[in-house]
């Protein structure tokens, strides 16, 4: 595991909480009511991880710049099959191969996992499995998006 301290992005709705957890039952790296925050280490990585779930209707949505301050990150960048896309072994009805991950990292007692874009491996996101004030906390402006 490594430390990790400085800025990431969130890719919100205007109305949501930058700080809480996403409301989705699933996700890449959460299912059965874990808890998760996405985010990415740049604004650009934001654009990047939710253009496959954009829809011309959607409602507005912005980047919110968060600080945090994390001792037990599991950083899995580079190949690797975190970079599945997870939807099609869901679909197929079988549990996302992208969960051993995040349940290992969970299990380990990692506050986040660290891994590259899978349309861009030159961007890393980061997967919060913390909510606590002295680990995440909101700075600066948010950001419009698009």
């Amino acid at each position: 595991m490594i430390s990790y301290t400085g800025s990431v992005y969130r890719l919100i709705f205007t109305d949501q909480n930058a700080t809480l957890p996403v409301q989705s039952p699933e996700g890449r790296f959460h299912h059965s009511g874990q808890m998760a925050i996405y985010t990415s280490l740049s604004p650009e990585g934001c654009g990047v991880a939710i253009k496959r779930y954009l829809t011309p209707d959607d409602a507005p949505r912005h980047i919110v710049p968060l600080e945090v301050t994390l001792e037990r990150v599991v950083d899995i960048r580079g190949p690797s099959a975190a970079s599945a896309v997870w939807q099609d072994s869901r679909a197929a009805g079988h549990p996302a191969p992208t969960w051993a991950f995040s349940d290992q990292a969970r299990e380990d007692d990692a506050q986040a996992l660290m891994y590259s874009s899978r349309s861009r491996p030159d961007l890393t996101h980061l997967t919060l499995f913390t909510t606590a004030p002295d680990a995440v906390r909101l700075v600066g402006q948010s950001i419009s998006f698009p």
